[in-house]
């Protein structure tokens, strides 16, 4: 299997990258900036380009089974106010082109990283991160994941959205609690390694398609 991977060199990114190739699959990544990222085998192919742009995502999906998306509406920091460096639409701009490019070439298989607190998820968030989601920028990235997330279900793609509680950098082994409906209810976070883990396992994962698990760790 190859696996088209959008935000490879994002700090979730990178972990992915990780997984796919321990997993033996071949991967393709798209990424602005070639110098951000390193080939790690042979079975890894690297193309330079923006996911927006239809011309650089079509090079990049060729010849793919299946696509793993953990791109983001990004900031200049993790400062819940600190400016956008992404438009505020980037995340359902591009998953538009994604699924257009997927039915057009026979992609069938997608797995979308989006956030627990999207939709009505964030009924289950704790007061004070509603209050931030609501007043500051962070609120653009939840906003766009739940345009995003409308455009992937109306799909004809086996999709699977996955909206992980809050990342950390951790790198330990974690148990993966899997949620629907707040049963059971998540804990705040997730490390990043895990969750990597978790959505690559997710590509060959049957019971997953069509559904949204809210994923946190212990």
């Amino acid at each position: 299997m190859r696996v088209l991977l959008l935000g490879a060199s994002g700090r979730t990114g990178r972990y992915v990258v990780e997984k796919i190739i321990q997993a033996g699959y071949e991967l393709n990544c798209l990424v602005r900036d070639h110098g951000k990222i390193k080939s790690l085998s042979d079975k890894m192919t690297i193309f330079e380009g923006a996911a927006e742009k239809i011309s650089d995502l079509e090079k990049a999906i060729s010849n793919c089974d299946a696509i793993i998306n953990v791109l983001n509406v990004s900031r200049n920091s993790d400062f819940p106010w600190a400016k956008l460096r992404t438009p505020p639409t980037f995340l359902s701009d591009v998953s538009r082109n994604v699924v257009m490019l997927a039915e057009k070439n026979n992609v069938r298989r997608i797995v979308v990283c989006s956030a627990w607190g999207v939709a009505e998820t964030k009924n289950d968030l704790p007061g004070w991160f509603r209050w931030l989601i609501d007043n500051s920028n962070i609120g653009y990235a939840y906003r766009d994941h739940e345009r995003q997330e409308k455009i992937v279900r109306e799909s004809k793609l086996a999709w699977t959205i996955v909206r992980p509680a809050g990342l950390t950098n951790f790198k330990g082994d974690q148990q993966i609690i899997e949620s629907y409906n707040n049963i059971p209810k998540p804990r705040m976070t997730i490390n990043r390694v895990n969750l990597a883990r978790y959505l690559v396992d997710a590509l060959t994962d049957a019971r997953l398609v069509h559904k949204m698990p809210v994923v946190s760790g212990r």
